[in-house]
Order: C-alpha cells, then structure tokens, then sequence
C-alpha cells in the first residue's frame, strides 16, 4: 500500500486451488467474463484511509492499482 509490500502469496499456499473453486463456485451459479472470486486474504493486512493507493499483482497479467475513497 503506497508503495510498500503489505502482503505477499502465490496461488499455490491456498487451501483450495484454482480449479477447484471455480468447480465449486460454477457448481452453484453461471459464471461471466468479468466475475471475480474471492479467496481471502494472507497476513499482513491493515486499516487503509482515504487516500491511500492499493496495488494488487497478477503474474503474467498486470497491475491494478485505486485510491481508497470515502465511499460517498
């Protein structure tokens, strides 16, 4: 966050791997292009204020980097 490592994972340390969630998850419901599953979060994790710019990392895909706002 703001340019400092505040969390690091690779795919491999979670309980279930890719495939098998989005078995799971399209067992249950039609899956888009676009839809995103979420898979919790590893250590590291801290408040964020408004202001503050999240960077989040995919190998071999990108960077998607927002400002925190306030919500309203």
């Amino acid at each position: 966050m703001n340019g400092e490592r505040r969390q690091w994972a690779r795919t491999s340390q979670l309980t279930f791997g890719p495939a098998e969630l989005v078995e799971y998850v399209s067992a249950v419901m039609t899956l888009l292009p676009g839809d995103v599953i979420m898979t919790g979060t590893p250590a590291g994790v801290g408040p964020m204020k408004v202001g503050d710019t999240v960077e989040v990392e995919i190998e071999g895909i990108g960077v998607l980097a927002n400002e925190v706002a306030d919500g309203g």
